[in-house]
C-alpha cells in the first residue's frame, strides 16, 4: 500500500478504517502532511480536521531485519512516559503490515521545535540560546538517571561489552564501504580496542541525541526527545560525546548536520561537560575514549554515504565533497584519545 505521492506508506483510507478503534475519539476521514522522509523513518502529520497526530513508520520498499523498528521505538518512548524525560504519548502501535503495509505507531503531536542551525537560534539571542542548550544537557542527563530496570527496559539491549561491539560495528562499516585506503582509521581502530573501558553501569542510550531531535516549546523548554530509532541499553556517556563531536564536526566542516553549537550564547564544550559532570553520577574519567568512538562513528557514517554516492546510490547537492568529512573527524579521534 504506498498511499499518495505526496505520503508515500501512508494509505489514508485504510488507515481511517483503522485509527478510530485504537485511538480514543478519532475520526475516519483524514488528511496527511509528510514531516520527514528519506531512507530514515517516515513521519506524518494527520488530522481528521479536529485533531491531530504524528504517525511514524518505516520507509517504503526493502528493509533490513533490524533496521526501523517502530516497536522500539514506541517501547521506548512508552516506558519513559511516567519519568522526567520529555516524550510524546504514545496512543497506537500497529504490527499488522496488512495495515500500512508494515509496523507503525501513532502518538502525540507535541507543540515545539526542533532547532537544527545557528541561523535559528541567533535570531531567538544569546540568553535563549544559553538556556535550551542548558535544558538540553539537563534532559540528557536525567534520561541518564533512568534506571532501565525500573522502567520495564532492561531486557531492550546488551549492555555487557557494549561499547567494545561498538568498536568493531563501526569498524565493519568501514569495511562495507571500502572504496579507499585510510590509515588514519585503522590506527584510530587500533587504539580504540587497546583502550575499551570496562562496563559500567547500564544505562539508556538514545543514540543521536542532538538539538534537532529535541522539540523545545515556547517556553525555550525541552517538550519531547524524538527520534528513538537508535535506542538502546548500554554506555549513556555515548549520547554525550556524540552530540559534543557533532559539534566539532559543524566547526571544521561546512554542511554538517548540526551547527547550533556556533551560535552565541551556547554552551561551550567545556561547559556541556562541566554541566553534565556536575549532575550526573557517571564517571568521566576516561571520557576522551568516548570522544574518539564518537568520531570514529561518525566518521563511518560520513564514509558511508561517500560510498554510496560514488555507487550512485544517493544523488544530490553536496555529496561530491562529502568524502573530505572523514579524514578531520579521524584526525578528531587520535586527538581525542590523548585528552584524557
Amino acid at each position: 500500500m504506498s498511499g499518495d505521492v505526496d505520503t508515500p506508506g501512508l494509505d489514508l483510507k485504510v488507515l481511517g478504517a483503522w485509527l478510530p478503534s485504537h485511538v480514543d475519539g478519532a475520526g475516519s476521514d483524514l488528511s496527511a502532511t509528510l514531516i520527514a522522509g528519506g531512507k530514515s523513518n517516515l513521519t506524518y502529520r494527520i488530522s481528521d480536521g479536529e485533531s491531530t497526530w504524528i504517525l511514524r513508520r518505516p520507509p517504503v520498499g526493502k528493509l533490513l531485519a533490524t533496521a526501523h523498528d517502530m516497536g522500539r521505538e514506541h517501547r521506548m518512548m512508552s516506558a519513559l512516559a511516567p519519568t522526567s524525560v520529555p516524550v510524546p504519548h504514545m496512543h497506537a502501535f500497529c504490527d499488522d503490515v496488512d495495515v500500512l503495509g508494515a509496523p507503525f505507531y501513532v502518538m502525540s503531536d507535541v507543540n515545539g521545535v526542533p532547532y537544527r542551525s545557528q541561523h535559528e537560534l541567533r535570531a531567538l539571542g544569546e540568553a535563549r540560546t544559553k538556556a535550551i542548550s542548558e535544558r538540553l544537557v539537563d534532559t540528557l542527563v536525567d534520561l541518564h538517571h533512568v534506571d532501565p530496570a525500573e522502567v520495564g527496559l532492561a531486557d531492550a539491549g546488551r549492555p555487557e561489552g557494549f561499547l567494545g561491539r561498538q568498536v568493531e560495528r563501526w569498524r565493519k562499516q568501514f569495511a562495507a564501504a571500502h572504496t579507499r585506503d585510510l590509515p588514519t582509521m585503522e590506527a584510530l581502530y587500533a587504539q580504540l580496542v587497546e583502550r575499551v573501558p570496562a562496563d559500567g553501569a547500564p544505562g539508556i542510550v538514545h543514540g543521536d541525541y542532538r538539538l534537532d531531535n529535541v522539540l523545545v516549546d515556547p517556553d525555550d523548554r525541552p517538550a519531547a526527545v524524538i527520534d528513538w530509532e537508535l535506542a538502546t541499553i548500554g554506555d549513556s556517556l555515548t549520547d554525550l560525546a556524540l552530540m559534543l563531536v557533532y559539534g566539532r564536526f559543524a566547526a571544521i566542516t561546512e554542511g554538517a548536520v548540526s551547527d547550533v553549537n556556533q551560535a552565541p550564547g551556547y554552551l561551550t564544550e567545556d561547559e556541556v561537560i562541566a554541566r553534565y559532570a556536575a549532575a550526573s553520577h557517571r564517571d568521566l574519567g576516561d571520557f576522551g575514549f568516548y570522544l574518539a568512538l564518537a568520531c570514529f562513528k561518525l566518521a563511518g557514517i560520513v564514509e558511508g554515504i561517500y560510498y554510496r554516492f560514488g555507487q550512485g546510490q544517493t544523488v544530490g547537492e553536496g555529496f561530491a565533497d562529502v568524502g573530505a568529512g572523514v579524514f578531520p573527524l579521524l584526525d578528531a579521534g587520535l586527538a581525542a584519545l590523548k585528552e584524557n
